[in-house]
């Protein structure tokens, strides 16, 4: 792992392995740390090995807010630029940022950050797609099928979305003003129409009792859908959940202790990096000129997400050992015994 600090900024850039290309996207949030940054590079280098993509996960972390947030990414792009342009460090939207953000480095149009009805990019909309066709093959489908989704922004509500086509049922739904249960089902259109007008305290205009955030792990569903930071999945949390699976939006979910805890208890965890995996199967696929319209990064996505988990499920030590364990298989094609990552994507506990 090296970590670049920034001169222009408040932040760093944490580079995963020793190689030539290295991608992933920029965060920027006020409390963001190096070690979360790292965090975020492990996971970004297992992404794209299970896609079979020879480069390192990297990741920017910027520690700022959003009040100044055009000046403060004006600089990040003129320090990152030598580095994109050699093509050692390819990075997009995350946490904070938008990919119009990213407009002056130069990339090429790309059909990914095309807006939907809603407003949400396409590469939001895949990602969130990815997440509930894990979520789908794990339960052998999603009708019928209950989730609770952490988060509500621009992955989350296209989660929602995306689970409700396919007959999903969302009975909670958390952003960081609280979280609404309902067991009949929230009406997902509803709640987008309130996140136009309020944001996230769109939670408290739902009509039902607003609960603190955290209790969404303990509402009873066969799905869910950590949707934050990482390490939210701790020991301690994971023995309070009540959902039968744990399909991530958001990278390094779990610490070592929560990935045990909830394998012990059956509860069955997916990898993080396969599920969501949607928007960077969507960038690569259309580096290549494979994908020309919103429906053929659709298509290529779930079948990508679905092969992934349909292959990794099974294996004896559980799915996110599966996927790790498909990804350092490829990583060992092109990466000696010294070049490999020290461990997978966990958080510390």
């Amino acid at each position: 792992m090296r970590i670049l600090d920034l001169q222009k900024v408040d932040g760093v850039i944490a580079f995963d392995l020793d190689c030539r290309t290295s991608a992933g996207g920029t965060r920027m949030v006020p409390d963001v740390t190096v070690e979360e940054t790292a965090l975020l590079a492990r996971a970004m280098t297992y992404k794209l090995a299970i896609l079979h993509e020879p480069m390192g996960g990297a990741k920017g972390g910027i520690r700022a807010g959003q009040a100044d947030r055009e000046a403060v990414l004006a600089r990040y792009i003129e320090e990152i630029r030598p580095l994109v342009e050699r093509q050692e460090f390819l990075t997009a939207s995350d946490l904070g940022t938008q990919p119009q953000d990213f407009a002056g480095l130069g990339a090429p149009p790309t059909l990914l950050h095309d807006e939907d009805e809603t407003g949400a990019t396409l590469d939001a909309v895949v990602t969130g797609l990815g997440v509930v066709v894990a979520a789908d093959a794990a339960v052998g489908g999603l009708a019928g099928a209950t989730l609770a989704i952490e988060g509500f922004g621009k992955v989350g509500g296209t989660t929602a979305a995306e689970a409700v086509r396919l007959g999903g049922r969302v009975v909670a739904l958390s952003t960081v003003h609280g979280v609404v249960v309902d067991l009949a089902g929230l009406d997902i259109g509803e709640l987008l129409d309130l996140r136009r007008l309020h944001g996230d305290r769109c939670v408290e205009h739902v009509g039902r009792p607003v609960m603190p955030a955290p209790a969404l792990y303990h509402t009873a569903a066969d799905v869910l859908v950590p949707g934050a930071r990482t390490g939210v999945l701790d020991a301690a949390r994971a023995a309070g959940v009540q959902a039968g699976v744990v399909a991530p939006a958001a990278n390094v979910p779990y610490t070592v202790g929560g990935l045990a805890a909830l394998e012990a208890r059956g509860i069955v965890a997916l990898a993080d990096f396969v599920c969501n995996a949607g928007a960077t199967i969507g960038y690569l696929a259309e580096r290549t000129r494979r994908l020309r319209t919103a429906e053929d990064v659709r298509a290529a996505v779930a079948a990508a997400v679905r092969a992934t988990v349909d292959e990794t499920r099974g294996h004896r030590d559980g799915p996110f050992a599966g996927a790790c364990e498909a990804a350092e298989e490829y990583l060992r094609t092109w990466r000696d015994p010294a070049g490999m990552p020290d461990g997978p994507p966990l958080a510390p506990d």
